[in-house]
């Protein structure tokens, strides 16, 4: 009979130990789960969704269309032609920058509030002096990255026929 007692002895011990460990284990993957949850940016979940469309004069125009607003000093935007990019991209906010007419509208323009909000549209017209062309017919893609993240892009086909002022 001493044999028997002895192991009903053990048998609570490996019980409590047990659930003691699980304990520990429940609340470190807990605390793991609450803890990354609670670092997360919820500004960098969220999406920004834009438009884009653009002449044959060189205008391009984006449309904020949903997310958050966008910071224009703190972005930079890449404009690409049938998938090759501007010689010169547009240093957003500027007055006058090289490749690009002097007074772009919008958050785009340095005199601006410099936010880009859902509803707002920018646009920058580029010159003649930059490359490569804008055609009717081309494929214009337009990225805005923050911190070297893609935040929001855009693309369009560009329309001919663009208005140069002498109708009628």
């Amino acid at each position: 009979m001493p044999s028997h007692s002895r192991t009903r002895a053990v048998s609570p011990v490996v019980g409590t130990i047990l659930l003691i460990l699980l304990t520990i284990l429940l609340v470190g993957v807990i605390g793991t789960v609450v803890g990354g949850t609670a670092a997360l940016d919820p500004s960098a979940t969220q999406a920004v969704v834009v438009s884009a469309s653009a002449d044959d004069s060189g205008t391009i125009t984006l449309e904020h269309q949903g997310g958050p607003p966008i910071d224009v000093s703190a972005v930079a935007v890449h404009v690409s032609v049938d998938g090759r990019p501007l010689e010169e991209q547009p240093p957003v906010p500027f007055f006058s920058a090289s490749g690009f007419e002097p007074g772009p509208t919008g958050a785009f323009n340095s005199a601006s509030d410099g936010e880009l909000t859902v509803g707002e549209m920018a646009s920058v017209t580029v010159a003649g002096t930059n490359a490569p062309a804008i055609d009717a017919g081309s494929t214009v893609t337009v990225r805005i990255s923050q911190e070297n993240q893609l935040i929001a892009s855009a693309e369009t086909s560009v329309d001919g026929g663009a208005s140069d002022g002498d109708e009628g």
